[in-house]
């Protein structure tokens, strides 16, 4: 499942011991073999939208409301989830902008926690590069009034868009011609990426979320809130009490 562990560390070990014993890793980043993602890597590889210049991704949610902290959802606890919301929403967007764009390179980011309703990080922005050229840059917000949820990736003749998480549109956009399709998720939503590992395994193909694909999505994060952490590379769940991001307990 994902997020594949709680720190990139942790991910390293999993894929050597994987690659030790000779057994495959897949881990259920299903975005991956969703039909719109697949659609809009196709769109993106086949220059329907020129060469790709950036990708702006914004996911935001009201979830600083309403929070018990006797009783806290285990994505809010860093032991169990390695952090805030980020890290598992975060992971899939990220994970999904690997999946399109390839690689994720350069990781800048910062970390805060504004809502102060529970310890982990709840604001994450950060900037990146991948190897094509194109530059990245995110926003994730769960101390916002508002829900918004979009990716969209511009090119030098066009641009496509979509939602992560709240719908199944995707949008191209070439000029002032627009164009949108549904997508619909299939009823067993994890189908298609099951499928592709399941191929793997008879030798009829490659799956296209691996631990190695996966650990990278957790490099990314890492870099991105190392701070808020006071680093990341260890068991910092131990030590909360030396996060230079933690916020004041009321």
């Amino acid at each position: 499942e994902k997020p594949m562990a709680r720190n990139h560390a942790e991910c390293a070990r999993m894929v050597g011991a994987f690659a030790a014993r000779g057994v495959p890793l897949f881990v259920a980043y299903y975005r991956r073999a969703l039909p719109r993602f697949v659609e809009a890597k196709r769109l993106i590889e086949s220059g329907a939208i020129g060469k790709v210049s950036s990708v702006t991704v914004r996911c935001t949610e009201p979830r600083h409301r309403g929070v018990d902290r006797e009783n806290l959802s285990w994505r809010l606890v860093a032991e169990l989830s390695g952090g805030g919301i980020f890290f598992d929403l975060g992971s899939h967007i990220l994970d999904a902008v690997d999946f399109m764009l390839g690689p994720i390179t350069a990781v800048a980011g910062e970390a805060r926690n504004v809502g102060h309703a529970y310890d982990v990080e709840d604001c994450v922005s950060m900037h990146w590069a991948h190897g094509s050229g194109a530059t990245g840059v995110g926003q994730w917000n769960f101390a916002s009034d508002q829900r918004q949820d979009r990716i969209t990736i511009d090119g030098t003749d066009g641009q496509v868009s979509l939602a992560c998480f709240a719908h199944d549109r995707l949008t191209v956009r070439r000029g002032d011609e627009v164009s949108e399709q549904a997508y619909p998720d299939p009823k067993h939503i994890q189908q298609p990426l099951i499928q592709t590992m399941v191929n793997e395994l008879r030798g009829l193909g490659q799956c296209v979320s691996t631990g190695t694909s996966a650990a990278r999505t957790a490099a990314v994060m890492d870099a991105a809130t190392w701070g808020y952490y006071g680093g990341r590379s260890d068991a910092f769940w131990e030590r909360p009490e030396s996060w230079p991001g933690r916020p004041p307990r009321k």
